[in-house]
């Protein structure tokens, strides 16, 4: 273990031993540190004009001697330290201030994301004398101050009773609950943040759906961060002052996940990972964490693999500390961790296989296409918004079982199956694969075959939410993505499922913005109307094609 940390150039031979000197130094566990000590420290930080700190264990042992420059000092990778729920890292760090300053955000952000036990500030008098010495300690509990700072301890006072200090900490964080600090095995915490430069009640709306998005994967969200700013900071996103104070309540709330609404870009991930010992993923990785969690059929599991290393290929770098954090669990199901390090070019030989398996299934899908062709049966898909009621309709229509959950994205492998409307014309009616405004560009690739089918579609039925807050916005997206696909033209009704759910005028309302038909898809009495609409547009169809 290399013990002299820091920034040794440009030092002297002699102060370089005195600096290691300092290892053969004890403290006696009750003292802070000893006032001997003390001096020896605040010495040699005014003779070379840098910080200086050590990570003293609770035995009084220096484990690094700590070097940094005039206003900061870096503390190392203490993965040797491992920190238990209820407990702290088992060190604390004392270290030299040059401008007299009490314990500043750097170092109290430090103390609460590594855990430490205690975390100490020597001042240094222009005459190299060790001055105020003062002295933090984390808070246990969920509360905006995670840390306290004490009353300024003189030098020659430091006997302060700090390992019975340390172990009331322990207690009281122990006492202060387990579902405060310690996680429910196997579920994620995760802290949603969302930097926007648009309304707020835009970036609002896009967070209650990431929080949709996170229920959807199992994932506990214990609280929510928004900073409306003109543009992203290139590295931390959201800068790194506030990024300290986010990752510092983050942790204080036991959470192990960070999830942005924004993209990352492949460097914020990891400068952000880097920073923090929290996994950092967006919104696109958390979506094709549920796909991956989702998808059953082969063809479906290939299109989410596929999408996800298309996604994770320029996040692929030399194997850091920062990985793990990357991908490991949500984020980086399908692949899984192991492959996410493997080299580009073995994921690149893997995406050709993928590619190529899937064109398979596109060939396999225009066969079947074709054959149904020839028997010209008319085909209805069913589009919308994830978690519109699509499915749910398809079993009340059709006396099926498809899984239909009241959660985002239940859906993705395509389900179809026959209908015999009552003027005994037979029809396909297809169910599809939710809609999500800024669906990642990837899955939408990835996910050709399956949005191949709505090309074979005669009608589409457009199901929206009508008691969704939001059902103006996501029919928006819905269209835009048929947009996308060519599919604006065909024949489309659209279909307000859960009138049960709506007051009457908003009904009215959102019936004269959408036209279409209003029903309750769990509800066959109400699907009338809509049966009669659809089977007047495929008669038209085939009076179309007859002439």
């Amino acid at each position: 273990m290399k013990r002299l940390f820091g920034h040794t150039i440009g030092l002297k031979t002699s102060q370089i031993k005195i600096l290691e000197n300092l290892y053969r130094r004890r403290t006696p566990p009750e003292f802070l540190v000893t006032g001997d000590l003390a001096r020896d420290l605040a010495r040699i930080s005014s003779d070379i004009r840098r910080q200086v700190g050590l990570l003293i264990d609770r035995k009084g042992h220096t484990a690094f001697v700590l070097v940094g420059d005039a206003k900061t000092i870096v503390i190392p990778a203490l993965e040797a330290y491992r920190v238990a729920p209820g407990r702290l890292r088992g060190l604390r760090c004392v270290h030299t201030h040059l401008a007299g300053e009490a314990l500043t955000r750097d170092d109290l952000t430090d103390l609460a994301l590594l855990r430490l036990d205690l975390m100490a500030a020597v001042t240094v008098t222009e005459s190299g004398l060790p001055g105020d010495v003062y002295v933090g300690h984390v808070l246990p509990g969920e509360g905006e101050t995670p840390c306290r700072v004490m009353a300024p301890l003189a030098p020659h006072r430091l006997d302060i009773g700090c390992l019975s200090l340390i172990q009331a900490l322990e207690a009281e964080l122990a006492a202060a609950g387990p579902a405060v600090l310690k996680p429910v095995a196997g579920v994620e915490r995760a802290l949603l943040i969302s930097v926007f430069a648009g309304p707020r009640r835009e970036a609002v709306d896009r967070l209650t759906e990431l929080a949709d998005l996170a229920d959807s994967c199992g994932i506990e969200v214990v609280g929510t961060e928004m900073q409306q700013r003109r543009q992203a900071d290139p590295k931390y996103v959201m800068g790194l002052g506030r990024l300290q104070d986010v990752v510092v309540r983050a942790l204080n709330q036991a959470a192990t996940l960070l999830v942005f609404d924004q993209e990352l870009a492949p460097s914020q991930s990891r400068a952000i990972a880097d920073a923090f010992d929290l996994k950092v993923i967006d919104r696109t990785q958390l979506i094709l964490d549920i796909f991956a969690q989702r998808a059953q059929t082969r063809e479906g599991k290939f299109q989410v693999e596929l999408a996800q290393l298309k996604y994770l290929m320029p996040r692929l770098v030399t194997k850091n500390t920062a990985m793990s954090r990357l991908a490991g669990g949500i984020g980086g199901r399908g692949p899984g961790e192991t492959k996410l390090e493997i080299n580009r070019r073995r994921v690149r030989e893997r995406i050709g296989r993928l590619e190529k398996e899937l064109e398979g299934v596109r060939r396999q899908r225009k066969q079947q296409r074709a054959r149904r062709d020839k028997r010209t049966v008319p085909v209805i898909s069913i589009v919308g918004y994830t978690n519109a009621g699509k499915s749910t309709l398809l079993n009340t229509l059709t006396q099926s079982r498809v899984l239909a959950e009241s959660r985002l994205f239940a859906t993705l492998d395509p389900a179809s199956r026959r209908l015999r409307f009552p003027r005994e014309t037979e029809v396909i009616i297809t169910d599809t694969v939710g809609f999500i405004r800024d669906l990642p560009k990837d899955l939408m690739v990835a996910f050709r075959a399956t949005l191949e089918e709505l090309n074979n579609a005669d009608v589409l039925m457009h199901v929206l939410d009508a008691s969704h807050p939001r059902v103006e916005d996501q029919a928006a997206s819905v269209l835009r993505i048929l947009e996308e696909l060519d599919l604006s033209t065909l024949p489309c009704l659209t279909v307000l499922n859960k009138q049960d759910r709506v007051a009457p005028e908003r009904l009215d309302a959102l019936r004269r913005k959408f036209g279409g038909v209003t029903i309750s898809a769990n509800d066959g009495r109400t699907l009338d109307p809509m049966i009669e609409r659809l089977e007047a547009m495929v008669e038209g169809m085939e009076t179309i094609h007859t002439h």
